[in-house]
């Protein structure tokens, strides 16, 4: 009797672990792409700082634009999907779109390995240069090289940042870009590393900014939408590089970069 009851007892925990495993898998193949959930939604929801002109920043109006914005609303638009966008600092952005609190960033987010390890990337669609500003009486610093015990400013975890520290500069956390410039106007630190496009915007709207570009990278790296690497967010980037495929084609993201830049950084080249 007793092995009998052993018996039923080890059975009725198979069936139920069996039950338990038929669960999970159905719940497995019943979650949702990314693609499938943002066209339920009807929209598309990114990352943006909104303070770093021209990429992503207010206008005199107080209506976010810029570059990476409108080539978002873009992308949104030819997906048939609204650009639904939320202004987070800038060390907030990628850990949102790792854990899935966004869809995308649209924050001139330059590629690199160690992000390729956490994300997808779109195609890119911008490509810079990243420039070495000091104040404009500076003779102590001409290269890259000369970084090296010296003091910048950037938003922390950025490719400013990490490319700063290779040089043995340390660096100092800051909100945006004008906050670096103040820094470095007011002697409070030594340099400054952004893209090279960001600099002359700056000096288009502060044109007496005792500030000059000293160096800038031989090779220009390139900017692109990051989503969460993960299987169910493939068939989204492929989605996303369809429309900028079309908007390439039409021509619609080159306007967008002479708008902004005043010349065209879609190419390589």
């Amino acid at each position: 009797m007793k092995r009998l009851l052993s018996l039923l007892l080890i059975l009725t925990m198979c069936i139920g672990m069996l039950s338990l495993t038929a669960c999970g898998k159905s719940e497995e193949s019943a979650e949702k792409t990314l693609l499938e959930e943002v066209t339920e939604r009807g929209s598309i929801i990114i990352a943006t700082e909104g303070t770093w002109a021209p990429w992503t920043y207010h206008d005199e109006n107080d209506i976010l634009t810029g570059f990476d914005i409108e080539v978002a609303k873009a992308v949104c638009e030819k997906m048939g999907l609204k650009a639904e966008f939320v202004e987070v600092e800038w060390d907030g952005i990628l850990a949102g779109v790792e854990s899935g609190r966004y869809d995308i960033a649209a924050n001139g987010v330059e590629i690199d390995e160690e992000r390729e390890e956490k994300y997808y990337f779109c195609d890119p669609y911008a490509y810079i240069h990243t420039a070495l500003i000091v104040q404009a009486s500076n003779e102590e610093i001409k290269s890259f090289e000369d970084l090296d015990g010296k003091t910048t400013a950037n938003t922390l975890q950025s490719t400013y940042a990490k490319l700063a520290e290779s040089y043995g500069a340390t660096v100092t956390g800051v909100d945006d870009l004008a906050q670096t410039i103040e820094l470095l106007i007011a002697g409070r630190i030594d340099a400054t590393l952004n893209a090279d496009v960001s600099y002359y915007d700056y000096l288009t709207q502060h044109p007496d900014a005792a500030i000059k570009l000293v160096a800038s990278t031989k090779d220009a790296s390139k900017v692109a939408f990051p989503v969460k690497k993960s299987d169910r967010n493939k068939t989204f980037i492929e989605a996303v590089n369809k429309a900028l495929g079309e908007l390439y084609a039409d021509g619609t993201i080159a306007k967008l970069s002479i708008k902004f830049f005043g010349g065209d950084i879609t190419k390589s080249e």
